[in-house]
């Protein structure tokens, strides 16, 4: 479809009444109604102080429903609308500003200083959003005078660049992923395809709004739907697991940090799980001592796949299969193409591995302002190449393998760290295991573990790798351990294995496997 119907404006006609967005620290809800008239007059007040459609602003804050305010403004408008990544320090954030083009910060209490460090480096202006400890929001000072009046016809061209999202690069600057109104249409149909989501379907909001996750995993599906989230500024496992036990989320999803989070929070055994309907996590499988520990209070973790290029959702797990299929993301959902690439650029067909490209509506048409990124990220006939490797079995069911920039050589023998780790976390004592690969001079690379125990448990590093022997081929296993309280992560939730690799000169090294 060439037009797509404006979002805020569409759900207000339909239930304008019913509940959009609660903010859980303040109390305060917003409908449907509320949340069209504020995105209305917000976007009135933007293109009033001059800006025009294809200009940018930026916003710098925690979860708070005004941030979707400023989004369908955006859409409205045709004003890019540019998340920045609030764990950034300003010099950080500073070359990503500039590469944005942005025209405006909005930012809230939490980063005032931030952005006045941004203001004076970049020399652009900066407005308040969000709120703190009272109902009342950032916005509504702001909006109080502004035209209430309709921006354009309601149509929303569907392949339009809508907001832009910055990956979370290891070298150089990160590239801005265009995100259209066409994607986000076509991700909610393969999110809601997955997981049965429909109508009056009730979520919690808290993983960061600079990510594709946090906006459209699941709360804009569940929008689209005319259904309520309940956001937070943050995650904290008590309120999600409270939220659960109250019975005002049918619909979550995670990363497998915030699954062990909540696995290991001291209230989880008299939480009531009974009004969860489906549980998705992506960015990491599942490790299977968790997807055991949620089947036996009752729910299903479904593992899912997706990128911020693919809108994300592309694979979700069924529930029914989840258990028979351990580490499996499932299949591709009804509106993304999937294919598996070998190292010559064959196709695979039936079982085999090789490297996952996508193709569909869902798609991202490419890199603002970096033409040379967009080319080289899709092959000759248009499919997005994901870098990741994957495997499909007998049945159509996909697993990742691992990225193929982390697969390291050792010996001649490819080795694939995921495999490896997924190995590791089977030990009793540890709860999570992250492997990169480093040089050596006997084999030029061997493999580097840095673990996780579990709480309460010791781990000798120096018997790991006679019992990785039963389990790993000798070349997989890997030639030093290092125990570490945490793992240095993306806002996500993924370990950020470049850090890791930096820091690699403090491990402890045992005696060769």
């Amino acid at each position: 479809m060439e037009f797509l119907t404006d979002m805020a404006a569409k759900r207000a006609e339909l239930t304008p009444d019913a509940v959009a967005f609660a903010d859980h620290e303040t109390g305060r809800s917003f409908t449907f109604c509320e949340i069209n008239s504020r995105a209305t007059r917000l976007g009135n007040l933007l293109l009033e102080n001059g800006l025009e459609r294809g200009d940018r602003v930026a916003v710098l804050c925690h979860n708070h429903p005004d941030f979707f305010v400023l989004l369908f403004a955006a859409q409205k408008t045709g004003i890019l609308l540019v998340p920045l990544n609030w764990r950034q320090p300003a010099a950080e954030l500073k070359p990503v500003l500039e590469a944005s083009k942005a025209k405006l910060i909005f930012a809230d209490e939490a980063f005032e200083a931030v952005a006045a460090e941004l203001v004076q480096a970049t020399e652009i202006s900066v407005l308040p959003i969000g709120a703190s400890v009272t109902a009342n929001s950032a916005l509504d000072g702001l909006l109080r005078h502004a035209s209430p009046a309709a921006i354009g016809c309601g149509r929303i061209k569907a392949s339009a660049p809508w907001y832009l999202l910055f990956t979370s690069g290891t070298t150089g600057l990160p590239k801005a992923v265009i995100q259209t109104a066409g994607m986000a249409y076509a991700n909610t149909i393969n999110y809601c395809q997955a997981t049965g989501l429909s109508t009056g379907e009730a979520g919690v909001n808290f993983l960061p709004l600079f990510h594709t996750a946090g906006i459209n995993l699941p709360t804009l599906p569940i929008f689209l739907n005319g259904g309520s989230s309940t956001i937070l500024r943050k995650f904290d496992p008590d309120i999600v697991l409270g939220l659960i036990d109250q019975g005002k989320v049918s619909c979550f999803f995670g990363v497998p940090a915030i699954y062990q989070a909540m696995s290991l929070a001291s209230g989880i055994s008299g939480v009531n799980f009974s009004g969860v309907r489906s549980l998705g996590c992506g960015g990491a499988p599942v490790p299977k001592h968790l997807l055991i520990e949620f089947q036996n209070r009752g729910v299903t973790i479904c593992n899912g796949m997706g990128m911020t290029e693919t809108g994300p959702t592309v694979f979700l797990m069924d529930a029914g299969h989840a258990a028979e299929k351990i580490g499996s993301v499932g299949k591709p959902q009804i509106l993304t193409d999937v294919r598996l690439a070998d190292g010559d650029g064959g196709i695979v067909e039936g079982p085999g591995e090789g490297e996952l490209q996508f193709r569909g509506p869902n798609i991202t048409p490419g890199y603002m302002d970096n033409n040379e990124a967009t080319a080289a990220t899709f092959t000759v006939d248009g499919w997005l190449k994901s870098g990741d490797v994957a495997r499909r079995d007998e049945d159509g069911y996909y697993y990742i393998v691992d990225r193929i920039k982390d697969m390291y050589i050792s010996g001649g023998e490819n080795v694939y760290p995921a495999e490896v780790e997924k190995v590791l976390v089977s030990h009793p004592a540890i709860l999570e295991a992250t492997v990169i690969g480093v040089p050596d001079e006997k084999w030029g690379e061997v493999g580097a573990a840095f673990l996780i125990a579990r709480p309460g448990e010791s781990l000798d590093i120096a018997r790991l790798p006679e019992w990785c022997r039963t389990h790993l081929a000798p070349y997989k296993i890997p030639k030093s351990f290092s125990v570490v309280e945490d793992m240095p992560r993306t806002a996500a939730g993924k370990v950020r294995k470049n850090i890791l690799k930096d820091n690699f000169s403090t491990a402890k090294t045992p005696e060769d496997a």
